[in-house]
């Protein structure tokens, strides 16, 4: 018997779908979605040029944050939830793909986190990307 969904999961895959669109309206190209270890996962792989991003996407709805407004900015920064913690499974999770699909030391590489701010009701969002986080 299957699982349903949550509605946190259901928002995270909206999110992701979205960020997807806007990386490849951006010049990118997909690689891979939702790369999963035991230790960690990455929500998104695009490559542009030879370099590759590794993706991490934080939605939030107007729904789920009191403060939320799309015009004004708002209080709540999805950013905020990667950690140092997650910053390290992250870590992890990257050195193992880049293993696992056999590329070098000399591999140009960086993180990336894309927030979605979504309002549900109006169908509408704002799309943020943090080029080159550092790890």
């Amino acid at each position: 018997m299957e699982s349903v969904p949550t509605k946190k999961q259901i928002l995270g895959s909206l999110g992701e779908a979205i960020a997807s669109k806007y990386l490849v309206n951006k010049g990118f190209t997909v690689v891979e979605m939702n790369y999963r270890k035991k230790f960690g996962e990455i929500d998104i792989i695009v490559k542009k040029g030879q370099k590759i991003h590794f993706v991490e996407v934080k939605t939030v709805s107007k729904e789920n944050v009191k403060d939320f407004n799309l015009e004004a900015g708002d209080s709540f920064r999805p950013e905020d939830n990667v950690h140092a913690w997650k910053l390290q499974r992250l870590s992890r999770t990257i050195t193992v793909y880049l293993a696992e699909n056999k590329y070098g030391d000399e591999t140009e590489w960086q993180f990336d986190v894309i927030t979605i701010y979504l309002d549900e009701k109006n169908k509408t969002a704002k799309v943020k990307m943090l080029d080159g986080v550092i790890l």
